[in-house]
This record gives C-alpha cells, sequence and structure tokens, in this order.
C-alpha cells in the first residue's frame, strides 16, 4: 500500500503563500532545494491540482533552456518530468509528459491510488490537499518553515473538526533558517 505525504514549505504562521499569492518569501538555499530533489526522486507518484500543476508545468520542462539554472534547479527539472503525476481537474483538456488527467473525486481517486501504489505517494498544494487531509489519508507531513511571517494567505492546513496526533519522525535545520519538520500520522 502506498504511503501518502504531503509537504511544503510554509510561513512561520502557516502559509504556503501570502494574502497576494506570493511564495518569494520561499526561497530554497541550495540545500533546501536538494533536499526536495531528493525527497521528490522517491516519489512513485504525485497528486497534482490545476493551478499548481499548471504553475510547475509552465517551467520544468523548460528548466534546461534558462540561462540561470544551475545544476540543482536542471537535477529538480529531471526529476520532476520524469515523476508520474495525476493532475486533477474539472477544466483542464489535457496535460503533457509524465501526467494523466483525473476528474474523478480526489478522497476516492487517492484511495484507491494508496491501495495500487508501492511506494511514496505526495500530494502538491493546500487546496487538493484539504479533503485527503480532512479524510485522513495523509499518512506523512514535511513542513519546511521558512523564517517568513506574511499575516494571511493560503494556510497549510485546512479546518478540521478533529485533531490529527502526530509522531515527530525527522526534524532539521538548513541554511537560511528554514526548518524541516517531519510528522507522521498516529492512527489507531
Amino acid at each position: 500500500m502506498g504511503k501518502l505525504t504531503y509537504g511544503m514549505n510554509v510561513s512561520l504562521d502557516g502559509y504556503i503563500v501570502d494574502a497576494n499569492g506570493n511564495f518569494d518569501w520561499s526561497e530554497p538555499s541550495a540545500e533546501l532545494h536538494q533536499y526536495w530533489n531528493d525527497r521528490e526522486r522517491e516519489i512513485a507518484v504525485a497528486l497534482y491540482g490545476r493551478r499548481i500543476y499548471e504553475l510547475m508545468s509552465a517551467y520544468w520542462p523548460t528548466a534546461d533552456q534558462d540561462p540561470d539554472a544551475d545544476e540543482i534547479t536542471l537535477d529538480f527539472a529531471r526529476v520532476w518530468c520524469a515523476m508520474p503525476k495525476v493532475v486533477f481537474s474539472k477544466t483542464l483538456e489535457s496535460v503533457d509528459g509524465n501526467s494523466r488527467l483525473e476528474r474523478g473525486d480526489v478522497v476516492e481517486v487517492a484511495t484507491r491510488l494508496k491501495a495500487e501504489t508501492d511506494g511514496l505517494m505526495e500530494v502538491a498544494g493546500a487546496t487538493l490537499a484539504a479533503p485527503l487531509v480532512q479524510a485522513g489519508l495523509v499518512d506523512e507531513f514535511r513542513v519546511v518553515v521558512s523564517p517568513a511571517v506574511v499575516g494571511g494567505g493560503t494556510p497549510f492546513f485546512p479546518v478540521l473538526s478533529s485533531h490529527i496526533p502526530l509522531r515527530l519522525v525527522e526534524h532539521r535545520a538548513f541554511a537560511g533558517g528554514s526548518v524541516l519538520l517531519g510528522y507522521e500520522a498516529v492512527r489507531g
């Protein structure tokens, strides 16, 4: 059975983007970028919503044409392009590369994919993750706290009807002041 993870860079006050939709305050250090590269290499399948898929697919497939792209950036581009992706959208007509379009209910599809997948799965983006977190399908949270307070925006966690008990499985500080907190959901 697959293990579903949800991880992103967040502000100290818990937002993935600020009230204007910006995330430039979370620019990763080379060390943190390498961490995410290595983590992405472990993913068997990633779940994307339309907005984050469009954001990512606008740059990563052509990152090798960016004259300012360093080796860590190019490495992430290769990893991201090769990673199988399921893109949830009611409006997209098609998706490219190693992606497939899904129009079904995210909770039902993720439940099925967890049963069919051997290895790590990830959900990308707070909007898509919200119903999966609320349904108790997320097995692991990877929160990289950036040294910034943004005062509002899109929160990492959705509103919950009850708490989720967690166990710390990893913590690490990165150059630039970001801190990784890795937690597993405690079941039963």
